[in-house]
């Protein structure tokens, strides 16, 4: 079973930016997909979570209103549209999937399936 996470870059503060997370070796239904980020010299933090199939979704307070996370279930890909980017947004991006919301929406436990990262740098 895999995450893989794609998109990241260098983008200037201001700027957009969609992250993809493609889920291969199992279905993910009925498992809630989300985004953790974690700067540098800083712990991993909550971002987005997207319930299946996908009616319910919740933001760290960092983020409502900028980002957007939705997911597509016949491909098993959840995304991460990124909006009005800041320079504070800067961090390696990981998605997660897990049958329980508290595991993808508090870094106090670990969720089932965690990919590996992918940088997003945001200039000033």
């Amino acid at each position: 079973v895999q995450l893989q996470a794609s998109g990241g870059g260098l983008v200037q503060a201001g700027g957009s930016r969609r992250l993809s997370c493609a889920a291969s070796g199992r279905t993910f239904s009925t498992y809630w997909m989300g985004w953790f980020r974690q700067a540098p010299g800083k712990e991993r933090e909550f971002v987005a979570a997207i319930s299946w199939p996908g009616g319910r979704t919740y933001y760290a307070d960092s983020v409502k209103g900028r980002f957007t996370i939705s997911r597509d279930n016949a491909s098993n890909t959840v995304y991460l549209q990124m909006n009005s980017l800041k320079p504070e947004d800067t961090a390696v991006y990981y998605c997660a999937a897990d049958p329980n919301f508290r595991k993808i929406a508090s870094t106090r436990y670990e969720p089932d399936y965690l990919g590996q990262g992918t940088l997003v740098t945001v200039s000033s």
